[in-house]
């Protein structure tokens, strides 16, 4: 079996949603469910067949968050900063073509958000840095081309 890297913060983010699932929507939903059925004919109930709809949903979506558990591998968090670039450190790059400065965080999968600054360990850009140091320019391939960035720092 595949271990998936997490963060602690990003594996204590798929417990809570896996939580809120079971004990909140589920009943919900339940009881969305016994309420349209308590309006009758069944095969014109657009409710109940919502309801249905949302409980196969939150069903398959407790069956993944339960498959991402058993496969979840925690790396626990560094202690100090490293010299190279590795999973759950910062890296600050500048865009050699653009001279834009951002930051990013390297996480698991399931816990990228571009949007915010984190992005997949298996991600172009990710694959890229590891291993990289400080000062470092660096040539990646990503699906709009290839970009050039300069690594200004790693943090913790």
């Amino acid at each position: 079996m595949t271990k998936i890297p997490f963060t602690p913060e990003g594996l204590e983010r798929i417990k809570k949603e896996l939580e809120h699932l079971i004990k909140v929507e589920r009943r919900k939903t339940i009881k969305a469910i016994e309420e349209a059925r308590a309006h009758g004919d069944l095969s014109e109930n657009a409710e109940y067949e919502a309801a249905k709809e949302r409980q196969a949903y939150i069903e398959g979506r407790i069956q993944e968050l339960q498959g991402l558990l058993a496969q979840a591998e925690v790396i626990p968090p560094l202690k100090e900063v490293p010299e190279r670039v590795q999973f759950g450190v910062k890296v600050k790059l500048l865009n050699l073509e653009t001279d834009e400065i951002m930051t990013y965080k390297i996480v698991g999968p399931y816990e990228a958000d571009p949007s915010n600054g984190s992005i997949s360990i298996n991600s172009p850009i990710a694959r890229g840095l590891i291993g990289r140091e400080i000062g470092e320019e660096v040539k990646i391939q990503t699906p709009s081309g290839i970009k050039k960035f300069e690594i200004l720092d790693i943090e913790i």
